[in-house]
């Protein structure tokens, strides 16, 4: 539902992938963002009216995104393709965090794109304070991208996570994520996506940031 340019963005990837897509907008001029390429449905409607919903498929949807402007649409477009036609994947924008940590509470997948965009700023401009790149419902587990010592270059990964108490969640290394083994070693340019509680995330940056122990 929306096709501004992410819902536009998001239907033509989709289709570029091999999946049957429909595009729900209530402003059927928005349609144009598709190009004349785009072989998928084009519903004119409110993405959360039952009539529309079936019309574009949901029936038989096995994913539905709500990324219109507006949050209220999206969040009540979400809970109708969820609650009532059991669509498995649902994911809403939501652009006021405060609503946002709401519904991911209440079990409603939400990108929050004034916090994603604020926080990855912030993870550019402060190498220590780092911003959580996942945080579960609960608040109380997070993983982070955390800045490390140029001094443990060389040092295997389960030294950095023995000297800090948390765990590596997996690393980035030349633009590819990768699942440490017990003989990986930290190099450099590596990104650290360090798993740990949130309470916990200052003090395992203030270790990284220090020279290493010896082993």
């Amino acid at each position: 539902m929306g096709c501004g340019r992410v819902g536009s963005t998001l239907a033509l990837s989709l289709e570029r992938q091999g999946h049957d897509v429909a595009v729900i907008d209530s402003n059927s001029a928005a349609f144009r963002r598709l190009g004349g390429t785009f072989e998928g449905k084009r519903v004119t409607g409110l993405g959360f009216d039952r009539d529309t919903l079936i019309e574009a498929g949901v029936e038989e949807a096995y994913a539905f995104a709500a990324v219109s402007s507006g949050d209220n649409s999206n969040i009540l477009a979400a809970r109708v393709a969820r609650e009532t036609y059991g669509v498995e994947h649902v994911v809403a924008r939501i652009y006021d965090p405060g609503r946002a940590a709401i519904y991911q509470r209440l079990g409603i997948p939400t990108v929050g794109t004034v916090r994603w965009t604020s926080d990855q700023m912030l993870r550019r401009l402060l190498p220590q304070g780092s911003v959580p790149e996942h945080t579960d419902p609960s608040g109380h587990v997070v993983i982070a991208d955390v800045a490390i010592n140029p001094a443990w270059i060389g040092h295997r990964v389960v030294e950095l996570e023995k000297t800090a108490g948390a765990r590596v969640a997996y690393l980035t290394r030349l633009g590819d994520g990768l699942l440490p083994s017990t003989d990986t070693v930290y190099q450099d340019g590596d990104l650290i996506h360090m798993l740990t509680t949130a309470s916990a995330l200052t003090t395992v940056e203030r270790i990284l940031d220090q020279i290493p122990p010896a082993f």
